[in-house]
């Protein structure tokens, strides 16, 4: 892999240098962008005035993350396994409901999808350093909170794609005018609060329903469970480096090749194994 290639990898694969975090933060920045443009789209109203605006910025969202998909798979050395992964289909879907949309109806709606992508740049808060010693109650919860903030976030996403699901099943005749009302929806099925003024009405919207409802009845105890297990254990330190070759994530702040493969983590570190005899002539 040439100086370039691991320059790149290690600012769009890790989070533990300026460029990597400033990416980060771009990449997270254009996905609530890309998200909120989408529930602004179904408004009618927004729809009229500011349509087109919406599609153009929408479609250079697409292409920085089509841009960032092609770099993703361009720095690894074996890019098949990202391609197939978690991570590597969600990118993937974050780019196609653009393209999908130009051929089928409804097909925008579905980049909500890239909520889940904010689930990757979680990484970030590996940084933080965690001691072995025993902690008390406040610094359990504050050693949770990235795993509280993970929750949320998966709650958020799960609220936003049932929202929206809703709202191209049901449509303007069952209630859901939109989807920030059918979001609204969701939001008080999955807290089993069900006021009512909105219901489906079709059998797919009932089944979904049903889904909703037995969801929020299990992820009430999350958080307390978050909390109790951290206290109950500590974590190991690791940092964001991400091995080019095997993409194994969990290493040791002090790791300099990878768990798995032996790898090289580190530009200098390599950079020092290929001129060893400059050392020696010192």
């Amino acid at each position: 892999m040439t100086l370039n290639k691991k320059r790149i990898h290690e600012i769009i694969f890790e989070a533990d240098t300026r460029e990597g975090k400033a990416f980060d933060v771009t990449i997270i920045f254009l996905i609530l962008l890309s998200v909120l443009l989408v529930l602004l789209d179904s408004i009618a109203v927004i729809r009229e005035k500011f349509g087109l605006a919406i599609h153009i910025i929408e479609w250079f969202i697409t292409a920085v993350f089509l841009l960032e998909y092609i770099l993703r798979i361009w720095v690894l050395e074996k890019p098949v396994k990202y391609i197939f992964s978690f991570y590597g289909i969600i990118d993937l879907l974050a780019i196609l409901p653009n393209f999908l949309g130009l051929v089928l109806t409804g097909g925008q709606s579905l980049m909500v999808i890239r909520a889940v992508r904010l689930l990757r740049v979680f990484r970030i808060f590996k940084l933080s350093r965690y001691t072995s010693a025993g902690r008390t109650l406040a610094k359990a919860m504050y050693r949770s909170r990235e795993k509280i903030f993970m929750f949320i976030s998966v709650i958020i996403t799960l609220v936003v794609i049932f929202g929206t699901i809703m709202y191209l099943v049901e449509g303007d005749e069952n209630g859901f005018t939109s989807i920030p009302v059918s979001i609204y929806w969701a939001v008080v099925t999955l807290t089993t609060v069900g006021y009512g003024d909105i219901s489906p009405a079709t059998g797919f919207g009932q089944f979904l329903a049903s889904i909703v409802m037995i969801m929020g009845y299990a992820i009430i105890a999350v958080p307390t469970g978050i909390v109790t297990s951290e206290m109950m254990r500590m974590p190991a330190e690791n940092n964001t480096q991400v091995c080019p070759k095997c993409m194994y994530d969990r290493h040791d702040d002090d790791a300099r090749y990878c768990k798995k493969c032996g790898a090289c983590l580190d530009v200098r570190n390599e950079d020092e194994e290929v001129n060893p005899a400059d050392s020696q002539l010192m």
